[in-house]
């Protein structure tokens, strides 16, 4: 499952709220969340005033899906705030992965947060 928005606030309680609802969150033993925000800076130094970000949804779900499917993953929510008008210090992604012990939670929340990163969200920064 995965939810887009495009509001600059997530509400990480609401997330939390999601993953308790699920019919086998009796099996977690884990729940890990990932929260990106806008940087001032750029990796290089530069000033940053925001961003745009684009978002291919059918990639976003096949990866979410497959990630799902990891031995002892009990859910895995993704939220992207995109458009143009994201500003520093706003939210721009937000992951929750649940499952059963550390060992299986961690790898899953890495691989699902760089897969999103590599080959699902397009980012441009806009520079002071």
């Amino acid at each position: 499952m995965f939810i887009k928005k495009k509001e600059t606030k997530v509400d990480i309680n609401k997330f939390r709220d999601k993953i308790k609802a699920h019919p086998n969150y009796k099996d977690a033993g884990m729940v890990l969340f990932h929260n990106g925000i806008v940087r001032e800076t750029s990796r290089d130094g530069r000033k940053v005033s925001g961003l745009k970000i684009e978002v291919d949804q059918d990639k976003l779900a096949k990866i979410v899906e497959k990630n799902k499917k990891r031995q002892g993953i009990i859910e895995i929510l993704v939220e992207i705030n995109h458009g143009v008008d994201i500003k520093v210090g706003d939210d721009v992604m937000i992951i929750a992965v649940a499952g059963d012990i550390r060992d299986n939670v961690i790898p899953a929340l890495t691989d699902t947060l760089n897969e999103i990163k590599s080959e699902v969200s397009t980012k441009t920064e806009f520079f002071i």
